[in-house]
Parts: structure tokens; sequence; C-alpha cells
């Protein structure tokens, strides 16, 4: 699966957790982008994403994430 496989499916994961369907992300998005993206919804989309690509994070490599392009590299690693 490839960078923009996975940004098209975790835009569909935004899309159930914060149910907008609006939201357009790219390799730059960040929290402060989307205004609903708070602590629950982080968490949320996290499992969600987990569950969805079937790997597991670990909270160290979650907080060094700096936008959605870091999200997406981390999650290519997880598939690797």
């Amino acid at each position: 699966m490839n960078e923009d496989q996975i940004l098209e499916q975790l835009t569909e994961n935004f899309h159930q957790v914060f149910d907008d369907d609006s939201i357009e992300l790219t390799l730059g998005t960040t929290a402060a982008d989307i205004p609903e993206w708070d602590s629950m919804n982080h968490i949320s989309l996290i499992v969600l994403v987990q569950s969805h690509f079937k790997i597991k994070f670990q909270t160290s490599e979650l907080e060094d994430l700096k936008n959605v392009g870091d999200f997406v590299t981390l999650i290519v690693r997880k598939l690797g």
C-alpha cells in the first residue's frame, strides 16, 4: 500500500471520527487545522486507524507525530 492509498483511507477514517465529510487531508494537515480535533477525538482516531489497518502503535511513536504526513509514514512503516 502506498502513501496515496493510505492518505485516502485515513481521510475516510477522519470523516468517520469527526462526522465531517468535508475534511480534505493533506500530508501537512495538523490538529490545529481541524477544530474538532481534541484529545477524545484523537484517541478515537488512533483506535479506529489501528483497527482499520490491523496495526498497533506504541505511545512513544505517536508522541513524535507533527502532522498527517508523519502519521502516514508511521503507518507505512508498520505495514512494511
